[in-house]
């Protein structure tokens, strides 16, 4: 079983070493830029191109046509509840779980690795691992969110100062809109400066996870009677397993009832398909700057969920749905339209 960690990571080392045949074949390769946009428990199959025709993700769907998605991206779960903090510790650090858990003090990152080949580096959105370890892995850092979740509505957020550590908080709008925002001020204000190094861009959101309440404008974006139950749809798990009420299973009463799984499968459609027009509005942010044809993006998740599969409702089992993930790599280098 290969992680999506591994799939990224594979295909990012590749970039700092010139990332395509051609490019190293050039006397002096042009290193692309990097975007990397990590979405907060999205199931695999939550996206248009995965096969959901229930809802809509047009400009992540134009990512895999225009690059490479991997089919059988997993993570390894964790070894606690909050199964998000190991899995972006797994991401950052590219070691399996258990070579890392969820503590990233001490440990070379993803963006430590980018800032040593030249790369400009710079964070938005969640960070569920050591606030000391965002201050050593970024150069810059804007609307940074230290925790696993919050209230999207009032998201207490810090920034990277000139001294290298984050602000205090402060509340602010809707999550997915402060992040989006952060990256695409990242981008033009890189875009007047002399570009000198290439970057790296980490935006990470808290979105789809709960509370599934999207923004007031796109509330009842898709009806609930619209939306169908999971094929493994149960009211009750068929057996006891360690904990069945951890975190996430909580959050409705047991039995499961259809109309309680498809309610929450229409916000938490609504909160992805709010992702989706933001990352269509940074990528015309590129576009707009010059900066896209030289810039390899990424699309993944820490881990999945199970609205109502097997009569759970989160992401601390095992199963496909929780541990199964998207992962899209699209790019200068990176073949197109291509499945894997």
């Amino acid at each position: 079983m290969k992680s999506a960690i591994s799939a990224s990571a594979i295909i990012l080392t590749g970039i700092l070493s010139g990332c395509s045949p051609a490019e190293k074949a050039a006397e002096k390769p042009e290193h692309p830029n990097v975007l990397f946009f990590f979405a907060d428990d999205q199931q695999a199959d939550a996206l248009g191109c995965s096969g959901n025709p229930y809802l809509k993700t047009p400009h992540i769907d134009k990512l895999a046509e225009t690059g490479v998605r991997f089919t059988n991206a997993y993570v390894m779960g964790g070894h606690h509840g909050a199964v998000c903090a190991p899995s972006r510790a797994m991401l950052m650090s590219g070691k399996s779980l258990f070579h890392v858990y969820d503590v990233l003090n001490g440990v070379k990152t993803m963006p430590m690795h980018f800032a040593e080949a030249g790369y400009q580096t710079f964070g938005t959105g969640k960070w569920h691992n050591e606030k000391s370890a965002f201050e050593a892995s970024f150069q810059h850092g804007e609307n940074v969110f230290l925790g696993g979740m919050s209230d999207h509505f009032q998201t207490p957020v810090r920034n990277l100062g000139d001294d290298g550590k984050l602000s205090e908080p402060e509340l602010k709008s809707f999550s997915t809109d402060l992040f989006a925002d952060a990256a695409m001020n990242f981008i033009r204000d890189y875009a007047s400066g002399n570009k000198e190094n290439p970057f790296f861009c980490y935006v990470s959101f808290t979105a789809p996870h709960d509370p599934r309440s999207p923004r007031e404008d796109q509330i009842g974006m898709y009806a609930d009677d619209a939306m169908p139950l999971p094929g493994n749809f149960m009211d009750l798990h068929p057996f006891e397993f360690d904990n069945l009420n951890i975190r996430d299973e909580t959050l409705g009463a047991w039995p499961r009832t259809p109309e309680m799984v498809k309610a929450s499968l229409a916000d938490y459609y609504a909160l992805i398909t709010h992702i989706d027009e933001r990352v269509g509005e940074i990528i015309s942010q590129l576009e707009e700057s010059g900066l896209f044809e030289n810039t390899i993006i990424v699309y993944a998740a820490d881990n999945g969920l199970a609205v109502g599969s097997h009569g759970l409702l989160g992401k601390q089992n095992l199963y496909e749905h929780s541990t199964k993930v998207p992962v899209i790599i699209s790019g200068p280098g990176i073949p197109k339209n291509k499945v894997t």
